[in-house]
C-alpha cells in the first residue's frame, strides 16, 4: 500500500491486518487489563467489565502496539501501557455518557443507565487511579508526563464541550480545539509513548504523535459526520444524540453558516432544545445534506487522514506501516 489515503477498488479497508500483528501483544494487554479490574467490590469490575467487554475494537492500545512494532521495540512495558490507554478511554466514555445522559453506547445499554450515574462516575474513578498505578509500572516518567497530561487535555476538552454547548454561535477554531483535546489528545498519547518506551530519537517520536493526533481528528470528525447518516446499529449509539444534546459539531457550524434566515432560526431553536422531535432532526439531517455540510466534514477528515498518513513517511516500509495506514483508511471510510 502506497503512502497516501485512498480506498483500492474493491477493498474495503479494515483494522484485520493491524489487528492480526498485534494480536500477541494485545493477549497480553487483555491479561493486564482483566488482572486490574479485580477489586474486592463486586460491582467495579461488573461495571467496568461491562463496557471494556462491549464490542469495541480497542484502537486507541493497539495504536501503542502497532507504534511499538514500528519502531522495533523488543521489551514488554508497553503491555503495561497500552492498558493504561484502555483504562482513560473507557474512564471518560464513562463519564461522558453520564454528562451526556446516554442510552446506548456499542449498541449496548450504557452502564449509567443500567447501574445509575453515581456507579459509573465513581468506576470511571477507579479505573483512572488504575490507570495511574499501570503509568507507574510501566516505569518510563516522559511516558507518565505524556499520558497524565493527556488525562487533563481531556478533561479540559469535555468541560470546553460542556459550556459549549447549545451556543449557535460556537466558531469553528473553538469547535476544532475541542476535539483536539477530547479525542486527539488520547490517540497522539497513545502512539508517542511507544517511542517514549523504546527510547527513540526525538523526530520518531513526533511522527507517532503527529500519526495519532491526526487519525484522531479525522476519527472525530467521521464520528460527527455520520451521526447525520446512520442510525444506531451502524454507530453504536442514537443517531441524532448530538443534535438532541445541543452540539455544535461541524456539520452543524457549517449548515448554519450556509443557510439562509429560516434554517439559522431552526438551527437556532434546536441547538437550544425547542427543536428535538424525531421530525426535526428529518429536517437537520435534509439540512445539512443540502449545504454540504456532511461532505465538507468528511472532505476535512480526509484532509487529516492525509497528514497522519504522511507523518509515517520517516519510517521505513513494513507491515505494521502498511497496517497503520490502512487503519487510517478505515477510519474515514466508516462514513461510507
Amino acid at each position: 500500500m502506497s503512502a497516501t489515503l485512498h480506498r483500492l477498488p474493491g477493498h474495503t479497508p479494515s483494522l484485520d491486518p493491524m489487528i492480526g500483528l498485534v494480536a500477541r501483544d494485545m493477549d497480553h494487554v487483555n491479561a493486564v487489563i482483566v488482572e486490574r479490574m479485580r477489586s474486592d467490590i463486586p460491582l467495579i469490575p461488573e461495571l467496568a467489565g461491562h463496557l471494556i467487554a462491549g464490542g469495541g475494537k480497542r484502537m486507541r492500545p493497539m495504536l501503542t502496539l502497532a507504534g511499538a512494532q514500528l519502531v522495533g521495540y523488543a521489551g514488554d512495558r508497553h503491555h503495561l501501557l497500552a492498558a493504561a490507554v484502555e483504562f482513560i478511554h473507557t474512564a471518560t466514555l464513562l463519564h461522558d455518557d453520564v454528562v451526556d445522559g446516554s442510552d446506548l453506547r456499542r449498541g449496548k445499554r450504557t452502564a449509567n443507565i443500567i447501574w445509575g450515574n453515581p456507579a459509573s462516575v465513581l468506576v470511571g474513578d477507579f479505573l483512572f487511579s488504575r490507570s495511574f498505578e499501570l503509568m507507574v509500572a510501566g516505569g518510563h516518567m516522559r511516558a507518565l508526563e505524556i499520558l497524565s497530561n493527556a488525562s487533563a487535555v481531556i478533561a479540559e476538552g469535555e468541560v470546553n464541550q460542556l459550556t459549549a454547548a447549545r451556543r449557535v454561535d460556537l466558531p469553528e477554531e473553538r469547535y476544532l480545539d475541542i476535539i483536539h483535546a477530547k479525542t486527539a489528545a488520547l490517540f497522539a498519547a497513545a502512539c508517542r509513548i511507544a517511542g517514549i518506551v523504546a527510547e527513540r530519537p526525538d523526530a520518531e517520536e513526533v511522527a507517532l504523535d503527529a500519526y495519532g493526533r491526526n487519525l484522531g481528528i479525522a476519527f472525530q470528525l467521521v464520528d460527527d459526520a455520520i451521526d447525520y447518516t446512520s442510525d444506531a446499529g451502524t454507530m453504536g449509539k442514537d443517531a441524532g444524540d448530538d443534535f438532541r444534546e445541543g452540539k455544535m459539531t461541524l456539520p452543524v457550524i457549517l449548515a448554519y453558516a450556509r443557510g439562509g434566515a429560516e434554517d439559522r432560526t431552526f438551527w437556532r431553536d434546536a441547538v437550544e432544545g425547542r427543536r428535538t422531535a424525531d421530525a426535526d432532526f428529518a429536517h437537520a439531517v435534509d439540512l445539512v445534506r443540502r449545504t454540504r455540510a456532511v461532505d465538507d466534514t468528511l472532505a476535512r477528515a480526509r484532509h487529516y487522514g492525509q497528514r497522519a498518513v504522511e507523518a509515517l513517511a520517516i519510517f521505513p516500509d513494513s507491515a505494521i506501516k502498511d497496517a497503520m495506514i490502512e487503519a487510517v483508511d478505515f477510519a474515514v471510510a466508516r462514513a461510507y
